[in-house]
């Protein structure tokens, strides 16, 4: 962390993949409301990003829950065979242009990025402005199942493959307090029932050491335990698994709380995370000199 962005206090919220794990996400998001935090950006990758999207542009709650309790990976997708995977997102896209209509990143009332991954070059690719469904789409086509997206010259798919839960992005837009909500992280999978379960716990444990990585940025980390929960269908759990992302956020939330009503105790926090890592070595350093 950069000395010069100890004092900044914009909360950037990052939402991670897990298909339909991901009602756990709106479970954090009533927490969130609960707790009265201002959310100043907001980065999403695959079920994340459709999440990150609708809140970003300003749906209510209520009405993402109200069109997650309806969704199944059947609702969301076509099939349609090509060498490159069995399905589309395009039902999905429709969803999203019904909810939201046709608009782009850069109009969110909340500053949005949705991550993406070049499966011809392995980079990552975030979405800051352009048309929101396609990139919302790319994000969530899990290479080897979905048609990767083909947008602005680049063939894209999952943006798991390079941030699981976009901490990194939504630092990037500028987030000085980042709240990650991961959905697992406590490794753990769940039993696979299908060949799309053994794939995705397949794709999860290789990513997790990467994942790993990437959430120790995070000032607030929300993980949860959802191995007895399905990737392509929770619409029977729905209130469970909602609820389970809520008391995950309001514990992780209760962080928050000491330095929320004084400004002045959270720069004191920031100061001692920055200087710490380098005056631990010289003391231990000083005190084996005396010895």
């Amino acid at each position: 962390m950069a000395i010069e962005n100890i004092f900044n206090t914009k909360v950037g919220l990052a939402l991670g993949s897990g298909g339909a794990k991901g009602i756990a996400h709106i479970g954090v998001l009533k927490a969130l409301q609960d707790a009265h935090v201002q959310v100043d950006y907001v980065a999403g990758t695959s079920v994340g990003a459709m999440v990150a999207s609708m809140y970003a542009f300003n749906i209510g709650i209520d009405t993402i829950a109200e069109i997650a309790q309806r969704l199944t990976l059947t609702q969301i997708t076509t099939f349609k065979f090509n060498k490159t995977g069995f399905f589309t997102a395009d039902p999905l896209k429709e969803i999203l242009i019904e909810h939201l209509g046709e608009v782009n990143i850069e109009d969110a009332a909340i500053p949005l990025s949705i991550v993406a991954t070049d499966i011809n070059t392995g980079e990552e690719v975030i979405f800051t402005e352009g048309p929101l469904a396609d990139a919302v789409c790319a994000s969530a086509s899990i290479p080897g199942v979905y048609i990767p997206m083909q947008l602005n010259g680049r063939t894209l798919v999952d943006g798991g493959i390079v941030q699981s839960v976009p901490v990194q992005a939504v630092k990037a837009m500028g987030a000085g307090v980042i709240i990650a909500s991961q959905l697992g992280g406590v490794g753990a999978y769940e039993e696979p029932k299908n060949v799309l379960d053994v794939m995705r716990n397949a794709f999860d444990i290789a990513l997790s050491h990467r994942t790993y990585e990437e959430t120790k940025a995070a000032d607030i980390l929300i993980a949860m335990d959802l191995r007895d929960f399905s990737i392509s269908d929770n619409t029977e759990r729905y209130d469970e698994l909602c609820a389970i992302g809520f008391e995950a956020a309001s514990e992780a939330l209760k962080k928050m709380s000491w330095y929320r009503s004084t400004n002045p105790l959270l720069y004191l926090w920031r100061v001692l995370r920055v200087i710490t890592p380098f005056k631990m070595p010289e003391i231990l350093g000083c005190y084996k000199n005396k010895s």
